[in-house]
């Protein structure tokens, strides 16, 4: 997300006439310095999200496709049963191809069946919870899990952090060159910016898990960070 913010100073519209107007640029008396400063804000994140799939295999596509059906049906009725509403739940993948195996005696491939996937995307709105429900997203027979990634719901208040830190590092900035230049101070010509989104911590299990007894995947959400990128011009004033 890039915002523009062109002072008006430098600006002014000369008119001659009712027909006839024109923009005239004037030019910034001193020297100018362009600087781009980063700044990062870190805030505990309030949503996870994971995803969950089913493979399954059959000898046709139909049989592959319907054994892959009734086994993600059990696994969404589970993610709902937890609480969790449907407007965060979301199909991200569905998967059908015929499967082969090399035989090297015969220097060919064999036939082996198909195979059928399918994948979910869940937003987790109570970040502590996310351990249980992954183990029970395994119990209802997901094969394949992935994340969670964090991030924050409404980062607006640590991105306003983040972009005033910005700032305020490129003002001194600028004036320490323009002091070192042997100018008085600096006048600020334009801004812009670049925001990011808190950046995830990514946590994977790709393979088929096994829970055993009571005890909960422990998951740690840490913190994320929001970073804002300003891009500024200052002229060097006497």
């Amino acid at each position: 997300m890039i915002r523009t913010l062109a002072l008006p100073a430098l600006t002014i519209a000369a008119v001659s006439g009712p027909a006839l107007a024109a923009d005239i640029q004037l030019q910034a008396q001193g020297p100018l310095i362009e600087l781009s400063v980063s700044e990062t804000v870190k805030a505990r994140p309030d949503i996870a999200t994971v995803t969950a799939g089913i493979t399954s295999q059959a000898q046709t596509a139909v049989e592959a496709m319907r054994v892959n059906a009734a086994a993600m049906d059990r696994v969404v009725e589970r993610i709902k049963a937890l609480g969790i509403s449907p407007d965060d739940i979301q199909t991200t993948g569905i998967e059908l191809g015929a499967r082969y195996d090399y035989d090297q005696a015969q220097q060919r491939q064999i036939f082996r069946g198909y195979q059928a996937s399918n994948r979910v995307s869940v937003i987790l709105r109570k970040v502590p919870d996310t351990g249980r429900v992954l183990d029970a997203l395994v119990a209802a027979g997901a094969t394949d899990i992935g994340g969670p990634s964090f991030s924050i719901d409404d980062d607006t208040a640590p991105r306003a952090q983040a972009r005033r830190a910005a700032l305020e590092k490129a003002r001194k900035q600028a004036e320490d060159y323009a002091k070192w230049a042997g100018y008085t101070g600096v006048r600020l010509l334009q801004v812009s910016e670049n925001a990011q989104p808190g950046q995830p911590v990514p946590y994977m299990a790709r393979d088929a898990i096994v829970v055993t007894g009571s005890k909960v995947t422990p998951v740690e959400p840490g913190l994320v960070g929001t970073m804002v990128t300003v891009g500024v011009t200052y002229e060097m004033t006497r």
